[in-house]
């Protein structure tokens, strides 16, 4: 089969090339997928899990993406609640072989059943984006209806999806950008913009819940403006600034097979946007690393039709 892979960590995007690799084997509980589409994050050539497997032991070349939507072909010994022919979409496993593949192994625990009505394109856009804004809004964060949330970077793949998502929760909503995206993220359902690059932070009030995907001093800052018994959430960096009565809260996004079904209905019903702004065959999945300009929305790679 075709696959992305990268074996060198010095070389960067550079070092991503289309190659040969053999056809994955389902071990127990695992399935194999034919993709259909698939995400990935420009950054995850820095994370040690690409180059490493849970043992630490190199696993070069590695496969990079973490974002599938496709087709079971193939079910490994114990594996249940799947079938072959059926469509599935999830988020798969850090230190394993990724996603930018015409096949994946896969734990079934880590896909979820995926309706024919929702394209195998926006599929690929939901995990790691959605299960991060909903861990980071309710199972962290707790966010619950009447309450205030601050999403900060509310246009981007993540915040854009807690926006609407804390909306539907009843939530008042609260979202930081830049300038330019103001009318998107009013138009997602926030309720107030705050320009991180004119307006002063504490513009924004105090909140319940500071969802925070930026980090740096916006996440340093952000601290004092958490309610008493709140809680900031950030999936950028480990907090150095705590709330004086609050909490402070770093996560790493997981698979959540139920969660995923709860987002695509979501979509189905037509409350959920996921913005994906460009798709690319995967011959062009190497170059999607280093855009030559700012799209807004995902990249997906489109792997097989339908």
């Amino acid at each position: 089969m075709r696959a992305l892979t990268v074996s060198d960590r010095d070389a960067g995007t550079d070092g991503l090339a289309l190659t040969d690799l053999p056809h994955p084997h389902a071990a127990e509980n695992d399935v194999v997928v034919r993709v259909h589409a698939a995400g990935f994050t420009r950054g995850e050539l820095a994370w040690p899990a690409t180059w490493t497997d849970r043992a630490g032991r190199d696993r070069t070349p590695s496969v990079p993406g973490h974002e599938v939507s496709g087709v079971v072909t193939d079910l490994g010994y114990g594996t249940t609640g799947l079938t072959v022919g059926q469509r599935v979409f999830g988020l798969t496993d850090w230190a394993r072989d990724g996603t930018l593949a015409e096949y994946i192994a896969v734990e079934a625990r880590n896909l979820a059943p995926l309706p024919v009505d929702v394209d195998h394109t926006v599929a690929a856009a939901l995990p790691v984006s959605g299960l991060t804004a909903w861990q980071g809004l309710f199972d962290h964060g707790g966010l619950t209806v009447g309450r205030t949330v601050l999403v900060h970077g509310a246009a981007g793949a993540v915040g854009s999806i807690a926006v609407q998502l804390a909306r539907t929760a009843g939530a008042r909503v609260i979202g930081t950008g830049r300038a330019a995206d103001r009318d998107t993220v009013l138009a997602l359902g926030a309720h107030a913009f705050v320009d991180l690059q004119a307006d002063p932070l504490d513009a924004a009030g105090l909140a319940d819940v500071v969802f925070d995907v930026i980090g740096g001093e916006v996440l340093e800052r952000s601290a004092a403006l958490v309610r008493p018994g709140g809680t900031l959430v950030t999936i950028a960096e480990p907090p150095t600034v705590r709330p004086s009565d609050g909490r402070a809260v770093f996560f790493v996004v997981e698979p959540d097979r139920a969660r995923l079904a709860d987002l695509v209905q979501l979509v189905r019903e037509g409350r959920l946007e996921v913005r994906v702004g460009a798709v690319r065959p995967l011959a062009e999945a190497a170059a999607a690393f280093t855009p030559d300009r700012r799209v807004p929305g995902r990249t997906i790679i489109r792997v097989a039709q339908d």
